[in-house]
């Protein structure tokens, strides 16, 4: 066989093999998944997302829509009422049947009370064949209870100030939910530095480990010591189990939160900006007192009872109607051959001795006292939680500035303990005190951010300064 030919062959082959693995690589390569690319996800991004599609936030919010009915359900009617009633009549001495009309159209004005009301009647005559007619117009007017529609319009200031508390109120709870999750928030932020915390810890004591054991070898540590550093890492890699564990468990609630796609790998910011307290308590409550949502709710509370009281008081009166109209009757569908008349009254209903009007009249006096009361005492419940709050924040900032020296002194010491027993000046249980002394000191700062962080969400909610009903439009102006 020609040589070149068995050349040309054996490169035509190792070209197949070559274009065979590269293919067979390249399918690798697309088979395989590439890993979600790491996100850190902000505190304000977290909040931006979470109200954007958690939707308990449009679950609380959902419950505003229904307040602008409130009125229309429950205050008199105006809309204009139309009845009609036609019966089959038969005269059955007379052998003849008829038909018997009555079409009447009515209205009410809630805000002046007055009733409106215009009949129209044709009926047949038992005595002949003929068809008489009425038409009516007559007007009614409260005079006493109810005088000119005062209660209806008491009721609807009444109305009013239940839709403003309950808008109130909502805020209230889109506030204390926001305040929830923030809190999740820093949760998860302190796990995952605790977590960072704990896995550098473990690789520092695991290469102190190798250290050791490579000493042992050399004769210079012994049996004992190797024991005991890695009782230490055991210790190391328990904490670590256990803090992975805590932090996956606040991940998942922050995915939950902002219904997270997957597609990345949220991890928080280890920083965010703490907020501080800027003016003197007092001042910052007084401010509170005079502008909060609380303090609305409570004066709006205050003027619902005065006016229950009004409108319960209203109901102690008689019902005293004037009545006003006229009439026409005639003969025929068209009242031919009509009379007119005019027709003046007074209409009186009033009950004795009207004993449930009078309880609850009772009942309304009673209650305004109460809301006074209440006022009164949420007010100084209140100074006594936001000050206690306010010395809890101002101590977690101290205890945050101490954990910071105690840090920078146990690392100091640490490097002096290191050096020191690698001179074998102090003892391995020396340089081992070193160690988790400096460990305690780094959770122990993060301990205390946290809780001056959530501290400081708790403040925010307390005074009402989380969220404003104008950030609510702002995040949902859909809503």
């Amino acid at each position: 066989m020609d040589r070149k030919y068995i050349s040309l062959k054996i490169c035509m082959i190792a070209a197949i093999i070559i274009i065979t693995n590269a293919v067979h690589h390249t399918c690798r390569a697309e088979g395989q998944t590439a890993p979600p690319r790491e996100e850190t996800l902000s505190r304000e991004e977290f909040i931006s997302r979470a109200t954007s599609n958690d939707t308990e936030f449009e679950e609380i919010l959902i419950k505003e829509l229904t307040l602008k009915y409130q009125k229309d359900l429950r205050l008199p009617a105006k809309d204009l009422v139309l009845s009609m009633k036609q019966e089959h009549q038969a005269f059955l001495s007379q052998n003849r049947e008829e038909l018997e009309s009555t079409i009447s159209v009515s209205k009410l004005f809630p805000r002046a009370g007055t009733e409106m009301s215009i009949d129209y009647q044709a009926s047949p005559s038992f005595s002949s064949e003929d068809i008489s007619s009425k038409a009516s117009l007559s007007f009614s007017q409260p005079i006493a209870k109810n005088a000119f529609g005062a209660a209806t319009r008491l009721h609807e200031k009444i109305i009013g100030l239940e839709t403003d508390i309950a808008k109130h109120q909502i805020v209230e709870a889109y506030e204390d939910y926001l305040a929830a999750i923030m809190t999740v928030y820093h949760q998860w932020q302190e796990a995952y530095d605790n977590l960072l915390i704990s896995r550098s810890s473990y690789k520092e004591n695991m290469k102190l480990l190798e250290n050791i054991k490579e000493r042992q070898k050399n004769k210079v540590a012994r049996a004992v010591d190797v024991n005991k550093i890695n009782l230490q890492v055991i210790a190391k890699k328990e904490a670590l189990v256990e803090l992975e564990v805590e932090y996956e468990k606040y991940l998942l609630n922050v995915q939950q939160v902002i219904r997270h796609d997957g597609k990345t790998t949220l991890t928080p910011e280890q920083s965010s900006a703490n907020i501080e307290i800027n003016d003197s308590f007092e001042k910052t409550f007084y401010d509170f007192v005079n502008t909060s949502r609380t303090f609305n709710i409570l004066t709006l509370l205050k003027k619902k009872s005065s006016l229950e009281v009004d409108k319960d008081a209203d109901e102690l009166l008689p019902s005293i109607n004037l009545v006003l109209g006229g009439e026409i009757t005639g003969d025929g569908h068209n009242i031919d051959d009509n009379d007119d008349m005019i027709f003046a009254g007074i209409t009186l209903e009033w009950p004795f001795p009207d004993q449930t009007d009078k309880a609850q009249h009772e009942i309304s006096k009673i209650g305004m006292v109460e809301t006074t009361l209440l006022v009164d005492n949420t007010r100084y419940r209140l100074y006594t939680n936001i000050k206690n709050l306010f010395y809890e924040i101002g101590k977690e900032k101290k205890l945050k500035e101490i954990a910071e020296e105690k840090i920078n002194l146990a690392q100091s010491i640490l490097q002096d303990e290191t050096e020191n027993y690698s001179f074998a000046k102090v003892s391995l249980n020396d340089y081992i005190d070193a160690v988790n002394t400096l460990d305690r000191n780094r959770f122990n700062k993060i301990l205390h951010d946290t809780r001056y962080r959530i501290l400081m969400v708790e403040w925010l909610r307390l005074t009402d300064s989380l969220i404003t009903r104008d950030d609510i439009k702002t995040r949902h102006p859909e809503q």
